[in-house]
């Protein structure tokens, strides 16, 4: 899945036929809280643990003052609510924020000079894809960054680092649980997969997907393959009693929510003459244990825990 809305319309025909979904895109934490299944795992990054990382790493390094451009629909919410309890609660202030409609909005200009009017020294950037290059790049070209104001975007690719060039991207903080070069295992698994894709290097959302697959082939091997296909939910159990160990999270465990939880890393884009070679682009900020990282279980609303 690589949208929250079909991840979670999918959650119940998965339930309904007994089978499994291994989420590795869709980012909704609501697949371990409120709407939480027996049958679906989610692998890969998730809107609480992302945006509260990427704040928490910012203000307790000083930057205190935010304000959010949000996509006006839950994912952008999502972010925004998450980040503003850690920013509010850590003794920092939003200073403001401002819902676009999305899709649709390509010019971010009043929302960036707003930003700047308000005095914020952090814009937290509550959205994806194509929005997020777009105001990333007209952050740059308005010269908010040369006044050293920080762009924070909890749900930023390293193909979002690329697509936009380091020129345009340096010094953006994001949160990204796995880095290519991050280990001599990241970059092991890296040698593996370059080439079958020589011009796309692996994203979090790549070895997410890998981590998931190999796991669930894992357990098919220890239960055989008839039962394996028999029931989903009986396989989602053996998966959760094995503990994942791989080269991209090197080690992990599976929650009774379906949360897969792992270290949260928080990065920094390097500047142009920082790099030194293609795809080399981040450069760590800050790490939060895996304990830290995730939504503390009994918080979410899990049918799953309360049970």
């Amino acid at each position: 899945m690589n949208n929250s809305a079909i991840a979670l319309a999918i959650t119940e025909l998965v339930r309904e036929k007994d089978k499994i979904q291994l989420n590795s895109g869709a980012v909704s934490s609501d697949l371990t809280g409120a709407r939480c299944s027996s049958n679906t795992l989610h692998w890969t990054t998730d809107t609480w643990s992302n945006s509260r990382s990427t704040a928490r790493a910012l203000l307790e390094q000083g930057h205190r003052d935010w304000f959010f451009i949000t996509a006006d629909y839950s994912f952008g919410h999502l972010l925004q609510n998450d980040a503003s309890r850690v920013v509010e609660g850590g003794g920092g202030r939003v200073v403001g924020s401002v819902a676009y409609p999305s899709p649709g909005t390509t010019d971010f200009s009043s929302y960036l000079i707003q930003a700047q009017a308000r005095g914020a020294k952090v814009i937290g950037l509550c959205n994806a894809g194509a929005d997020l290059n777009n105001c990333v790049q007209q952050a740059r070209e308005f010269g908010l960054t040369r006044r050293g104001i920080k762009l924070a975007a909890p749900i930023a690719l390293l193909t979002n680092v690329h697509g936009l060039g380091l020129a345009a991207a340096e010094g953006l903080v994001l949160s990204e649980p796995f880095y290519w070069d991050m280990s001599e295992r990241s970059r092991a698994f890296t040698a593996r997969v370059r080439p079958k894709a020589p011009a796309n290097w692996p994203s979090s959302i790549h070895a997410g997907a890998y981590s998931a697959a190999l796991h669930y082939l894992k357990a098919v091997a220890q239960m055989g393959a008839p039962a394996a296909k028999g029931t989903g939910r009986a396989t989602i159990e053996v998966m959760r009693r094995m503990p994942v160990e791989d080269d991209v999270y090197e080690r992990a465990e599976i929650r009774a929510d379906g949360r897969v939880v792992f270290p949260a890393r928080v990065w920094d884009v390097k500047a142009p003459s920082e790099s030194h070679g293609p795809w080399d682009y981040l450069k760590p900020r800050a790490t939060i244990p895996a304990a830290e990282a995730f939504r503390p279980l009994g918080d979410g609303n899990c049918a799953l825990v309360r049970g």
